[in-house]
């Protein structure tokens, strides 16, 4: 059995309309979740296949970082799937560097955010302190570089520049994949 805590807010999120959502993860990621709606405490409890149970934590702390439970549940389609949190707070010296590498990352009207979705594959929410990638583990890398060259202070130009190559070189891997199979 593990433990996940989550903010209190997101509690209604991982139980979805009529506890559906909470039925659905216990489903399909072959868990019981056991939430106590005061302290944001979950006990996540293999009921099935261990292997996929491993992925029933990463979609409790998925949701619990703002992910829509669909996306969330993304971790289950593919084994090679991965959610990752970087801790914006931790690269932060005090609560307006905070506010300023959030906004830096979000971007105007959310653009960085979106481009660094759209130029990676990868699904990107930013909640509270963290930013929270879902991705296959290049999206991931590519993600996590990036936002670690924001909180560094690059120029956006640099860091959009740098997504794009990313995009280029993971397409062109899968253009080669599909061309050459063996």
């Amino acid at each position: 059995m593990q433990h996940v805590k989550i903010p209190q807010d997101r509690i209604g999120a991982l139980i979805g309309e009529g506890g559906e959502t909470m039925r659905s993860i216990e489903d399909r990621a072959e868990v019981r979740l056991d939430i106590d709606s005061e302290t944001g405490q979950v006990a996540v409890e293999t009921t099935g296949d261990p292997v996929t149970a491993l992925k029933g934590p990463d979609i409790v702390k998925a949701i619990g970082r703002g992910f829509a439970p669909e996306e969330a549940m993304g971790l289950l389609d593919d084994e090679m799937m991965l959610f990752e949190i970087i801790d914006i707070d931790a690269a932060s010296r005090n609560k307006n560097d905070l506010k300023r590498h959030k906004g830096r990352l979000i971007g105007e009207d959310g653009r960085t955010r979106e481009l660094m979705e759209e130029l990676t594959g990868a699904s990107v929410v930013i909640y509270g302190s963290t930013l929270g990638i879902i991705g296959d583990p290049e999206q991931v890398e590519a993600v996590r570089d990036a936002a670690e060259m924001i909180l560094d202070g690059a120029p956006h130009g640099a860091v959009y520049s740098f997504l794009e190559e990313r995009h280029n070189e993971m397409k062109h891997k899968g253009m080669d994949y599909h061309k050459f199979p063996g």
